[in-house]
């Protein structure tokens, strides 16, 4: 299983799209084989759960995501965990032991102005 995970310093991140870097990760037979942190490509509309579709990622992890990502996210057929907190390895970790726990999303409209980098298109501001 390959997945992301919104990142911010070692620590999940607050909000999907605007964080400053993603962990992407492979799980295999309960153990991470694999991991590394990747710049955050950018935020247009719809543009990251396109760019985790072609990176064959299968779930993406976040303290929370807006509305419309979780609808990308649906139509390309990846799993999003949402209202995750704390370090990332802990994150993958769990993921790995089947037991990470999501919650409710810690996002809400217009919570991620502000935070991290800017959104490319202005949608959603």
């Amino acid at each position: 299983m390959k997945v992301a995970i919104s990142t911010d310093n070692e620590n999940v991140a607050e909000h999907f799209g605007r964080c400053p870097q993603f962990t992407i990760a492979e799980i295999e037979n309960g153990k991470v084989v694999k991991k590394e942190v990747i710049e955050n490509p950018g935020h247009a509309t719809g543009s990251l759960p396109r760019f985790f579709k072609e990176k064959k990622v299968s779930a993406v992890i976040a303290g929370g995501a807006g509305f419309r990502a979780q609808q990308f996210f649906e139509e390309f057929g990846i799993k999003l965990v949402v209202g995750v907190s704390g370090r990332v390895d802990d994150a993958l970790q769990a993921l790995a032991k089947g037991k990470l726990e999501g919650g409710e999303g810690s996002c809400s409209p217009g919570a991620g102005k502000g935070y991290g980098i800017p959104k490319e298109d202005g949608h959603g501001e």
